[in-house]
């Protein structure tokens, strides 16, 4: 469906958890936070009347997002679910990849699309200063098992922080070796995040084009968001960038988020936006639960204003799964 300027609306993010197994310093103290307990957390049923609804008003394609995802088990389930909706064209997911090997499968069956794993370098000891977890060995091992897959799309999700360069072009270095895309994400003033000097696009393509060449931009639809590509001479896959604050793309945004809480918002700075659980805890009908889902993507903010006011929300600690 349209909202009020006219874009339509086609995506939803869907968090499934606020629960996570790493502890990265730009999503989350260390110490972790407090959790929402597990009765306040919308479940499989609860999310699939939400997008079952939603697809009768054009939404289409549906990402799984956390949090991590996978720490909850309804994932494979879920998404077999999911993908049986009329309407419902692709079902992916944004996974840290700790336990993505194990579950693979049971997601593969069930007809997932495209998975996007995050991950901000290959060195291990950068990998544990950033994540506080050694972990990478496991990550590593997810993303060769998605590989391993060819009818599954993979992307590589990285957040520049304060890796050193050689951290940046490794993982830039596996869109050339590997069938996948790796985009970097530009850090957003959000919760921990605005504690960090966010690397910009520019930064990040300079230094890539005097190690690599010529990066030329290219028109392919890669995926459901709003990142732009490049193609480098030699790479298997492309490189994209998802830059919020340096090339902001609100005017181009498709999608609406549906926190772990069941709360729908139509921009991820913003508050405002519709209770869903209340609804569907009061007994509400379909007419009216769609009637509410319509209305909040019809008076989809505008755009973010992340430069002028800063805010954190419970989508604080989600900032490697911004992009589609």
């Amino acid at each position: 469906m349209l909202d009020q300027y006219g874009r339509i609306i086609d995506y939803m993010r869907i968090s499934l958890t606020d629960r996570c197994n790493l502890r990265c310093i730009y999503c989350m103290p260390e110490e972790g936070i407090c959790q929402i307990p597990r009765t306040e957390v919308l479940s499989e049923d609860e999310i699939l009347r939400v997008c079952s609804l939603a697809s009768e008003l054009g939404i289409s394609r549906i990402k799984l997002t956390g949090g991590e995802p996978l720490v909850r088990r309804i994932c494979v389930p879920l998404v077999k679910e999911l993908k049986a909706l009329p309407g419902i064209q692709q079902v992916t997911l944004t996974t840290n990849g700790i336990l993505l090997k194990e579950q693979l499968p049971g997601l593969m069956e069930a007809g997932l699309d495209a998975v996007n794993i995050s991950l901000d370098t290959l060195d291990a000891e950068t990998f544990r200063k950033i994540t506080r977890r050694d972990e990478l060995k496991k990550v590593l091992e997810g993303l060769e098992a998605a590989l391993s897959y060819p009818e599954l799309k993979v992307k590589v999700n990285c957040v520049p922080t304060f890796q050193s360069q050689q951290d940046l072009l490794q993982v830039a270095v596996l869109a050339k070796e590997n069938p996948l895309h790796v985009r970097f994400i530009e850090m957003m003033p959000i919760g921990l995040g605005k504690e960090f000097t966010a690397r910009d696009e520019e930064t990040v393509k300079g230094l890539l084009e005097r190690a690599y060449g010529p990066m030329t931009p290219t028109k392919e639809t890669l995926g459901n968001g709003p990142c732009h590509y490049y193609t480098l001479e030699n790479f298997q896959g492309r490189i994209g960038f998802i830059s919020a604050l340096s090339h902001k793309f609100c005017s181009q945004c498709n999608r609406v988020r549906l926190t772990s809480t069941g709360y729908l918002k139509g921009c991820l700075q913003f508050e405002n936006g519709a209770d869903l659980k209340a609804l569907l805890r009061g007994g509400v009908s379909d007419a009216l639960l769609k009637e509410t889902i319509q209305k909040t993507i019809y008076e989809k903010p505008a755009g973010h204003n992340f430069q002028e006011k800063k805010n954190g929300t419970e989508e604080s600690h989600i900032m490697a799964q911004i992009g589609g």
